[in-house]
């Protein structure tokens, strides 16, 4: 386990808290994620979840889609939308299966993540939730081509 106390946020924790938080009031601890393998974020969200029973918020950032290609051909944008209709049904309906699973369940996952990054933090969420059905979309919003849908899970 390696400590970085010198080094700032990573964009990836810092504007979604800045959003949240703009008077930066809150203690923040961010863990780099040890893998991009689904089933491995999921169950590192499951054994986070004691901690929201101490008033500790596990927050996993990303884009719902993040493609550079829709910018170069807006045609795209009809798959990143297909991918983020799948995957806030599939939240919907907490089919943690599915969304771990993505790269060949979901229409236009090639498109709407080319790589994972971006996406498998919602995985560590999920995990760490209560109940992966309880997802609420406290951002829906399609910017250029991509989906900066956000959301919440109890």
């Amino acid at each position: 386990m390696y400590e970085f106390s010198d080094r700032g946020l990573d964009h990836g924790a810092f504007i979604p808290l800045m959003a949240m938080y703009p008077a930066a009031d809150v203690p923040v601890v961010q863990l780099s994620m040890p893998s991009l393998e689904p089933r491995a974020l999921l169950a590192l969200g499951a054994r986070l979840r004691a901690l929201r029973d101490e008033g500790i918020l596990v927050l996993g950032s990303g884009f719902m889609t993040h493609s550079f290609a829709v910018f170069r051909r807006p045609a795209l944008a009809a798959q990143t939308s297909a991918f983020d209709e799948w995957a806030i049904d599939a939240l919907a309906r907490g089919d943690v299966d599915a969304l771990t699973d993505y790269r060949r369940k979901a229409p236009g996952a090639a498109v709407a993540h080319p790589s994972t990054e971006h996406f498998v933090p919602l995985l560590l969420t999920v995990g760490a939730a209560d109940d992966p059905a309880s997802a609420v979309s406290v951002i829906d919003r399609m910017v250029m081509g991509n989906s900066i849908r956000s959301v919440q899970l109890t």
